[in-house]
């Protein structure tokens, strides 16, 4: 930006600054803002899926086949469903039980205290019985009580 100077009532040199080339940027900077703007706006198009609501009833909510819930306890137990197996007989039982489902989903719980290695192994073995994915519980699934075998 340019200065000049005046002299003063007093003699002195007074310094006055040139605002025309800084008018001159402002202007330019304002035309360039106007025409982009416009290019700026876009539409965006969000399709939503219609809400509708049905009705439940009660009796549609019982499910004849429950999930299949693998618990490992701290002290190697194992249990399917609440009911107790053995770590050797974990995947031809799950075998069986594949067998009779059409989902191959199996939910897996394990205490806090259970040992790390003890219950990758048992997630193993539950592939190898058949599991195609295996679902981490992180809050216990209500299940109703099953009959003991036998």
């Amino acid at each position: 930006m340019a200065f000049t100077s005046d002299i003063g009532d007093e003699g002195g040199v007074v310094p006055q600054m040139n605002v025309t080339p800084l008018v001159d940027v402002v202007l330019v900077l304002l035309i360039i803002f106007m025409v982009i703007t416009p290019l700026l706006a876009k539409t965006f198009w969000i399709h939503t899926p219609i809400q509708q609501r049905e009705e439940v009833e009660a009796g549609a909510l019982d499910d004849p086949t429950p999930p299949l819930v693998l618990y490992v306890g701290s002290d190697r137990t194992l249990r399917i469903n609440g009911s107790p197996i053995s770590y050797d007989e974990l995947p031809e039982r799950l075998r069986r039980m594949f067998a009779a489902r059409a989902d191959h989903v199996l939910f897996f719980d394990a205490e806090d205290q259970a040992n790390y290695g003890f219950v990758v192994d048992v997630m193993d073995r539950a592939r190898e019985g058949g599991a195609v994915t295996i679902a981490a519980l992180t809050t216990p699934l209500a299940i109703p009580p099953t009959a003991p075998p036998g």
